[in-house]
């Protein structure tokens, strides 16, 4: 029997842990890798070529939403599953503009987890019952044709990228040397990301990213 390869990507060693505890007790189920950050993900991603990605959504360097979009755009066949803490409409709808084939919580218990695996795996998704409502509202409120959109849709990649190590408190150097960028292009990249994003300092930078969940309260 071929077994689903998974690539369990989240900044927590207790979570990786005990997913991977919980996908290996299943003889179909067979974890090939794990990540720690959204840079980690996209690189063994593409270098595992696993089936179904476990993303968490805030992770460090890279968060995982836009995590999963460079995995769409290297157009890997691989589902991409999120497991998160978070349940609102607002990290539902960006997970699905990331491409996601499934979304569930944390909370879930061991055999909806399971079972989200082996949806997504056959080229379903997989929506858990306790986020499935957001679905019905986000339809019921969309906007008419024509309006504006999010300004954070018309960020390039690595405006994004710059935009979530600048916020985690990662000065021009640090970021350039993440992103293996020189400092005069990382203050570009900041300065068109703040003006598309009408941000004038840090702290409205900072409210900015923890408020669409690309770093935590913690960061």
């Amino acid at each position: 029997m071929e077994k689903t390869r998974v690539l369990l990507a989240d900044d927590h060693n207790l979570v990786r842990a005990g997913l991977r505890l919980l996908l290996e007790s299943e003889g179909d189920i067979e974890v090939v890798g794990e990540a720690a950050d959204g840079f980690e993900a996209v690189a063994k991603a593409k270098e595992l070529s696993p089936d179904v990605v476990l993303m968490d959504i805030t992770m460090p360097k890279l968060n995982g939403l836009e995590a999963a979009r460079q995995i769409q755009k290297r157009k890997l066949a691989v589902a991409i599953l999120f497991v998160t803490m978070h349940q609102s409409q607002e990290y539902f709808l960006q997970a699905l503009r990331a491409g996601a084939s499934g979304y569930i919580p944390k909370c879930a218990l061991g055999a909806e987890m399971l079972a989200a695996v082996r949806v997504v795996r056959a080229g379903q998704t997989y929506v858990h019952p306790s986020v499935a409502k957001s679905l019905v509202s986000a339809y019921l409120e969309q906007p008419p044709c024509g309006e504006v959109k999010d300004p954070y849709e018309s960020l390039t990649d690595r405006e994004r990228e710059t935009l979530q190590l600048i916020a985690a408190g990662h000065t021009n150097q640090k970021a350039a040397e993440l992103l293996h960028l020189s400092v005069n292009t990382i203050h570009n990249h900041r300065t068109s990301m703040m003006d598309k994003l009408g941000l004038h300092n840090r702290m409205e930078l900072l409210k900015y990213a923890i408020r669409k969940g690309l770093i935590s309260n913690e960061e």
